[in-house]
């Protein structure tokens, strides 16, 4: 019989339960709970293929990278992501080997370090607009601009921090590779933090870029690419909710793809939290795929099964 596959994006604040909970130890913590939940859906039937952020993680590379430049050479961005896809990863399949192993089941997982193709001419290349790293004081702010060329804004009252692009995805160039591997059995990790941003010159030729791709935009890309059954997106609220943080605030079970698109319209999802999910919904069900949950990490499987979460469907 064949088995339904499905998309799992896990955000990158998923391991990271608090503050203070930074720690290795603490996200590996966090990871094992989640691939817990994960391991049920796939006893439920699922072949899965599961993605994530890691926006914390890179802007603990990039303050390490700042604290030891006078010694050592600076981290591009595009390996910042190539470490975090290989350390969120070896966390990510230890987890779920050991849970494996604990059910009794044979089952086996593995990273695929993933590049994401981005157009070169992207206009976000010309208006960064994600913050990433440390904060900084205005004076640290106009060196960095001046001496490396940095984009800086004033972030929401804190400090100051460098602005990357953060360009449309168009292709994740392993698609295949992370397909057959599914197929084959394999819990597949991948497209970690939207995948490394590359660009192809005239030959074909790849070269990584410093921008930062969404993670649920190129899980979306990814999730109809493959041709998933099921876009689930894990965020930090068991359900969408419109009129967020009003006293009206209403909490919603399902929603057509017109009613999604709507709600989109009226602005009622935030910029940096839960607008890119509704599009990358979106995106997935206008290119072929059919059912979309949003939920929290702890009722993924709960949600599976239609008891909770928000479900898009068309």
């Amino acid at each position: 019989m064949k088995r339904n596959l499905a998309v799992i994006a896990v955000g990158g604040n998923a391991l990271i339960s608090g503050k203070g909970k930074e720690s290795l130890p603490d996200q590996y913590a966090s990871a094992c709970a989640a691939m817990a939940q994960i391991v049920s859906i796939i006893q439920a039937g699922w072949d899965v293929v599961i993605t994530h952020g890691n926006g914390p993680q890179v802007g603990f590379i990039l303050r390490r990278s700042e604290l030891t430049e006078h010694e050592l050479f600076t981290i591009p961005l595009d390996h910042c992501g190539a470490n975090t896809q290989g350390s969120i990863g070896y966390m990510l399949q230890m987890a779920l080997i050991n849970e494996f192993r604990r059910r009794g089941m044979k089952n086996h997982a593995a990273t695929v370090v993933t590049e994401t193709l981005v157009d070169k001419d992207d206009p976000a290349f010309a208006s960064p607009t994600k913050p990433i790293g440390s904060f900084m004081d205005v004076r640290a702010a106009r060196v960095r601009r001046d001496k490396d060329g940095w984009t800086v804004a004033e972030d929401a009252g804190r400090g100051w921090r460098r602005l990357v692009p953060s360009p449309a995805p168009i292709r994740i160039v392993q698609q295949d590779v992370i397909l057959t591997l599914a197929k084959a059995g394999y819990t597949v990790i991948a497209v970690g933090g939207g995948g490394i941003p590359v660009v192809e010159n005239a030959a074909g030729e790849l070269s990584g870029v410093e921008a930062v791709i969404d993670k649920d935009r190129a899980s979306a890309l990814l999730a109809y690419s493959i041709r998933a059954d099921l876009l689930l997106i894990s965020t930090d609220v068991e359900k969408v909710a419109v009129d967020f943080n009003r006293p009206n605030v209403r909490w919603l079970d399902r929603l057509s793809v017109e009613e999604a698109g709507r709600y989109l319209a009226q602005g009622q999802f935030g910029k940096g939290s839960m607008e890119p999910k509704i599009e990358a919904a979106l995106d997935f069900l206008e290119h072929g795929g059919r059912h979309v949950i949003i939920t929290d990490t702890q009722n993924m499987l709960r949600a599976l099964i239609d008891l909770t979460g928000t479900h898009i469907v068309l």
